[in-house]
């Protein structure tokens, strides 16, 4: 069988098992129920089943070690070479791990936490941290917001320990420096990247964490240093507290946040209408509580998931999530199937939240929720300084997942409830609560869902500042024209999976990725 006849057979099987994959985990999140969970733990799988394959995979190897001299085809079986690499398992290990993950996702999809003896929802607790000056009940929902990681610790535990005994056979230390070698990321790299990201923002945001908990220690009538992880307004410490003179949530009542964010969207001469059209974007029993989109079928059925209240929370994560969709739409069709999709996840993370970030733009404030240009200038030091803080916030909230994970992988029976209040202090440098031994780390999904990825999102933020500081260079000071939207369209997305990730950086940008513009744009004090 010649190369070519290899992939093409390669990507009109994978087009099958993706799509299958896609639709059935669509289902399971939007309606709980058991039968669509079921269905997903299979269709996964059988994509783990075709990749595990070991004929295929020497097959692949075969062709790799030969000079190809098609850049498209020696790309594609690189891509096969990872998801293959990874699966060259028994096949009672594979279903094993799907299985757990599914039923531990089914227990995330469905959960709701009890406070005070009532079932309420994420949004529910989320809005008491934001809202409420109640220091006894915003404890008491904090606690509640941590229930889930209690339910679903000991299975949790189980699927690590699972995921190293097969990375093992594979020939790894363990699942985590698998992972990284399979998404094509320098672990070393990476990690002292992060470290001197830590290093480098220490100082700034010591000052910025200070001037916020006097601010929080003013409002609850407390000492800064009997602040507690409920004083602030998300449960894991990830998202910014609103400042007393900068709240945007009453800019957004009776505002619709669908046409906000199509309004953006058109701006850069994208339509996202056929997407909406095919999304599910707000709260009802049993629906997936959080935010995703997904490329159904790499044609253009792409779709958001969301649990629109209109807020400031939503409007910018409606305007990340259609970020990747827009990413997922405009790739080039003519890609072959396995390259018709972003060249890393960090890439897509780095468009959404390049439109997340909107949301704290003085001009996209004016522009598209209709503030007066008095109420903008007036607004705007807040804005700033709200978008520093934000990223600072979060910059150090990814650290503090991603150095626990490489520790979870590293030994997941170490007293991991003490090494995460360690980690949480050293980095966020919030106070653990008084009873440290209960698994709140367990509570954040992204363990169970989607395991050694969290370090995406801050490498999609130092991409992020790099395309955002080359645009405004070299493309439009203003954000907001069809000339950005070309430059993103042609230079960004078009080119799907031909490069990788640090390639595709240089080719649109003139650098591969330098965290020197997040350090300019938000650690450097001005």
């Amino acid at each position: 069988m010649s190369l070519e006849q290899f992939l093409q057979e390669q990507n009109e099987v994978l087009k099958e098992l993706h799509v299958n994959r896609a639709e059935s985990s669509w289902m399971a999140s939007t309606t709980g129920e058991d039968e669509w969970n079921k269905k997903t733990a299979q269709a996964q799988t059988e994509v783990n089943l075709y990749f595990s394959n070991k004929e295929r995979f020497e097959q692949v190897k075969s062709y790799l070690e030969q000079e190809i001299k098609n850049p498209l085809h020696k790309r594609q079986l690189e891509s096969l070479y990872n998801n293959m690499l990874k699966n060259q398992l028994p096949e009672a290990d594979l279903k094993e791990m799907v299985e757990l993950s599914t039923s531990l996702v089914s227990v995330f999809n469905t959960f709701r936490a009890t406070l005070d003896g009532e079932q309420v929802s994420e949004n529910d607790i989320r809005q008491i941290l934001v809202k409420s000056n109640d220091r006894e009940l915003r404890e008491r929902a904090w606690h509640s917001s941590k229930q889930i990681g209690k339910e679903v610790e000991e299975k949790l535990l189980t699927l690590v320990r699972k995921r190293n005994e097969t990375a093992r056979q594979l020939g790894y230390e363990d699942y985590h420096q698998m992972s990284f070698e399979t998404q094509e990321l320098d672990r070393e790299y990476v990690f002292n990247t992060f470290k001197e990201l830590k290093e480098l923002s220490d100082e700034p945001f010591r000052q910025l964490k200070l001037e916020m908990d006097q601010e929080l220690a003013e409002r609850f009538g407390i000492k800064v240093e009997d602040l507690r992880p409920w004083h602030y307004a998300d449960p894991f410490f990830q998202e910014a507290p609103p400042s007393k003179d900068l709240d945007l949530d009453p800019f957004y009542e009776g505002k619709n946040l669908e046409e906000l964010t199509v309004a953006t969207f058109k701006s850069h001469g994208m339509d996202i209408t056929d997407m909406l059209a095919k999304s599910d974007l707000y709260p009802r029993p049993k629906k997936n509580q959080h935010a995703f989109c997904t490329d159904i079928n790499r044609e253009g059925d792409v779709r958001v998931l969301c649990n629109n209240v209109e807020s400031d929370y939503w409007s910018a994560t409606m305007l990340h999530e259609y970020g990747h969709a827009v990413y997922f739409k405009y790739i080039d069709r003519e890609l072959p199937f396995i390259l018709r999709g972003p060249a890393h996840t960090l890439t897509t993370e780095a468009i959404a939240m390049l439109y997340g970030r909107f949301a704290k733009n003085p001009a996209w404030l004016q522009q598209y929720l209709g503030l007066e240009e008095s109420q903008v200038e007036a607004l705007t030091p807040l804005i700033n300084q709200s978008l520093r803080k934000q990223m600072l916030i979060a910059g150090r909230w990814i650290m503090t997942f991603s150095f626990f994970e490489r520790e979870l992988y590293r030994n997941p029976d170490q007293d991991l409830n003490t090494l995460w209040w360690k980690i949480v202090k050293d980095v966020q440098f919030v106070n653990p609560p008084e009873n440290q031994d209960y698994p709140h780390w367990a509570a954040k999904i992204h363990f169970t869902l989607v395991p050694v990825y969290y370090q995406n999102y801050l490498l999609g933020e130092l991409t992020t500042s790099q395309l955002q500081r080359y645009i405004e260079k070299n493309i439009s000071e203003d954000l907001f024209t069809e000339k950005v939207g070309e430059f993103l369209v042609n230079d960004f997305f078009k080119p799907g999976a031909k490069d990788n990730w640090n390639t595709k950086i240089e080719k649109a940008t003139g650098e591969k990725l330098n965290p020197k513009h997040f350090v300019d744009q938000f650690v450097s004090v001005n």
